[in-house]
């Protein structure tokens, strides 16, 4: 016989599994907004979205986004098209309004590091305890060839109330946005939503600056490699076609 213990862990247990799984219901968008913060969140940005979108001409039935981060410049880009259509364009801006860490990537649990690297959004949390989330697959397969650590972390989320130790963090009026484009673009097809995150804009000027402040060769060819897919993405604005080889260092296809 389960104790009132054990019955309300599964419970719990139960109900985050199916805030998390929701990725795969047929009418995703009317089941997020069962929830009152997805419901507010629809009735206060809803129409500034669409205009968004008129003004791009891009219907809100065919979006596909991509989400781009830097960490320096503390700013979330979100890139978007028709689903039909070959090439993204820059949509909307936000800042992002905290940070924790220093430059590189997340290796392991407790580092208070913000990752770097290329992942997707794997879960939309409508209750969540920082208002609304969206979470990031981390660790990806290159985080888990690349980290010696036992517990290389997990639980990295976009989301708000503006705090934060290694997400990232925005307000709870720019979230609310945010998650919108998500779930539209979830709505509309989109099963993975790539997140690329960036220690920094990895324009040659910067790249150069950053290079003579950071010697340590791990951590630059790290940087390189990441700035491969920075200017793949950047030069043609088409979602990048990943591999991870055996060492964790990215392959762009």
């Amino acid at each position: 016989m389960f104790n009132n213990s054990i019955l309300k862990f599964i419970l719990v247990l139960s109900y985050s599994s199916w805030v998390s799984v929701s990725l795969g219901q047929t009418n995703f968008l009317t089941e997020q907004r069962k929830f009152s913060r997805v419901q507010k969140a629809y009735n206060e940005k809803n129409a500034l979205i669409n205009e968004e979108l008129q003004m791009r001409k891009i219907s809100r039935d065919k979006l596909n986004i991509i989400i781009v981060a830097f960490k320096k410049e503390k700013v979330l880009e979100i890139y978007a098209k028709e689903n039909s259509d070959p090439f993204y364009s820059l949509l909307t801006e936000y800042p992002i309004c905290a940070s924790s860490g220093q430059p590189g990537p997340k290796r392991m649990s407790g580092d208070g590091q913000v990752p770097e690297g290329f992942y997707h959004i794997n879960r939309f949390n409508p209750s969540s305890s920082f208002y609304l989330s969206l979470g990031l697959n981390y660790p990806n397969d290159s985080d888990l060839r690349k980290s010696n650590a036992t517990d290389p972390g997990s639980d990295i989320f976009i989301h708000g109330s503006c705090v934060t130790i290694g997400c990232l963090p925005m307000t709870d009026n720019f979230i609310k946005e945010i998650y919108l484009y998500a779930a539209y673009a979830r709505q509309a097809g989109q099963r993975k939503i790539p997140v690329y995150v960036f220690p920094f804009k990895m324009n040659d000027e910067n790249m150069q600056k950053h290079v003579m402040q950071n010697m340590e060769n791990t951590l630059l060819n790290f940087w390189r490699n990441l700035k491969s897919g920075y200017d793949l993405f950047f030069s043609g604005k088409k979602k990048l076609n990943i591999r991870v080889d055996r060492e964790g260092h990215y392959l762009f296809l």
